[in-house]
This record gives structure tokens, sequence and C-alpha cells, in this order.
């Protein structure tokens, strides 16, 4: 069976560039560089100035459509800067789907920079502030940004629980993994009644590779909306545990706030789920940055 990661369809810098240059003739479009290619998506850097993000699932497809009405609303509310749409493309004969041009926020991606334990437990305090003033945003800015709620059931504990085990499983398989009966035993002891909530404004994909720091190692932009929808805030606290040391934990909670333990088990759960799918994405792919994020993710 295919990867869940596999495209539906593949953008060429050929294509990517034709499709720039018929749609938007003010822009030269002289070369791309691939900035990444994720399960849904590849962007691609155009001129050196623009980011154009093309779907390569149908999946993403009303992501991109909410994300370029989301974050121009959400952008003033936010410590950190996002990337906000400035080109919407249409589809057209080449190519069936919309697709969306940003100003490329200087940064590397965490996962990719030199962070060492000291460098990470300074994004602790940074991430909590941005975080909060994320959870903190009226409901009302997602709604009129068209937000949906949670549409694929990533609130559905027993569908992702069951989908985890999964994964472990096949980690054990692949021999990534040697023993992975201690993650088994905390989705065991998860809360059989938990009900996600859904009516705070959530990133829903927020980990290293979506956190861009500068040459400092400072906290300096977050990318990668398609996900963002009216949801549970614990999901965005995993990132807490894919890339803070455990020793800042309390500057993350001291900048976000109280929470309770339901929330912070959650939370750990959500990092427990992704890590498993994103160390096979990274077996897969080749990717050693990722690999290192999944175990850092599991570690914790």
């Amino acid at each position: 069976m295919a990867p869940e990661w596999t495209p539906e369809r593949e953008v060429p810098v050929e294509l990517a560039l034709a499709l720039v240059r018929r749609q938007f003739p003010g822009l030269e479009a002289r070369a791309a560089v691939e900035l990444g290619s994720g399960w849904d998506n590849v962007a691609w850097l155009v001129d050196g100035r623009w980011v154009f993000r093309f779907p390569r699932r149908s999946i993403a497809v009303p992501w991109i459509e909410s994300e370029t009405r989301l974050l121009p609303r959400l952008a003033p509310h936010l410590p950190l800067p996002v990337p906000v749409p400035v080109h919407a493309g249409v589809p057209d004969d080449d190519y069936p789907w919309p697709f969306a041009g940003y100003e490329l926020l200087p940064g590397t991606c965490a996962d990719a920079a030199p962070l060492d334990d000291a460098a990470r437990a300074r994004l602790a305090a940074p991430l909590g502030e941005f975080l909060r003033a994320l959870h903190g945003v009226p409901a009302e800015l997602g709604a009129e940004a068209q937000l949906t709620g949670d549409t694929i059931g990533r609130g559905d504990l027993p569908k992702r629980r069951a989908q985890a085990r999964t994964r472990l499983d096949e980690c054990e398989q692949r021999g990534l993994l040697d023993d992975a009966g201690p993650w088994r035993a905390q989705l065991d002891a998860l809360p059989d009644d938990w009900t996600a909530r859904g009516n705070h404004v959530v990133h829903g994909d927020l980990y290293a590779r979506h956190l861009l720091v500068d040459d400092a190692g400072a906290p300096c932009g977050v990318i990668d909306w398609g996900d963002a929808h009216l949801g549970e805030p614990a999901f965005d606290l995993a990132i807490v545990f894919g890339l803070l040391p455990p020793a800042a934990w309390d500057d993350f909670l001291a900048a976000y706030g109280p929470l309770d333990r339901t929330t912070w088990l959650m939370a750990r759960f959500k990092a427990l789920h992704f890590s498993a799918a994103v160390l096979l994405f990274a077996d897969s792919e080749g990717d050693g940055a990722m690999e290192t994020v999944a175990r850092r993710g599991l570690a914790n």
C-alpha cells in the first residue's frame, strides 16, 4: 500500500514557473528553488523572494484556501511573523487546484538549525507567548475567515489511538524502534471519556519544521498554516515535547499559562502520535532532520 504522503500530483519546477508566469505577469519568475515538500504541499522559492505553495493532494485544497483567508486577519494578533498571502493562484489547464504566493520570511526551520539544548531551551518562553496569543484569538476571527472545525478527526481519540498503535507496530517491524511497549502503555493510559474542544484558533500542524529561527537561534516566524482550524489547543502544545528539552518546560508554561493535567496528557499523546508517523516518513524519505524531530518527540 502506498504511504499516506504519496502525492496525487507532482509540481516540478517547470510547471511551477509556468503557472507563476502565466497568472502573475508582473513577476519575472526566472528561477525557482524547492524549499520543501511535505505530505500535502510543495513549496518553491521564486526569484529568491516569493514562496509559492502548491497542493500535492486534493485533501489540501480547501486548506490552502482557508489559509489565504485566515492569515491576513491573524497576523496582527501574533507576536511572531507569519506568511501573508499576496498572490492567489487559480486552477488552469495544467494544474487543477488553487495555489498561493507569499513573500519569503527570513529564517531557518528549527529542525535544520544548529540548536543545542541551551538554544532550544531559550525558545521556550517566546514559544509559550506565541501560543498563548494564538489560542487567545477570538473564535469570531476564525469564523470571519471561514475556518472549519476538526473535519478530519484529529480529536477522535479512538481513531487516533488505534492509528498510533498501527504506526508503532510498523516502526518496530522496520527496526526503527526496538520495543514500543512503553508508548503502547501511554496509549492505554489515556482517558476514554476525553472530548476535544472546538472553539480555539489553532495552527494544527505545529512542530520544529514550521518554526523559523534567526542566526542567533531566536524564533522569527511560524509557517505552513494549512491545517489551521477551530479546534483543540492541546495538539499545538505537542511541539513542547518535540522541540524543547524537559528542563525548559516550566519556562514554556510560565509564558503560556497554567494547564490542567488532561490537556498536558493529550499534548503528550499528540506528540507520540505525530512522532511515530514522522519517524516512518523520515525513514522512507531519508530525511535525517525529521528523524531527529521524531525521536526527540518519542523520547520526552
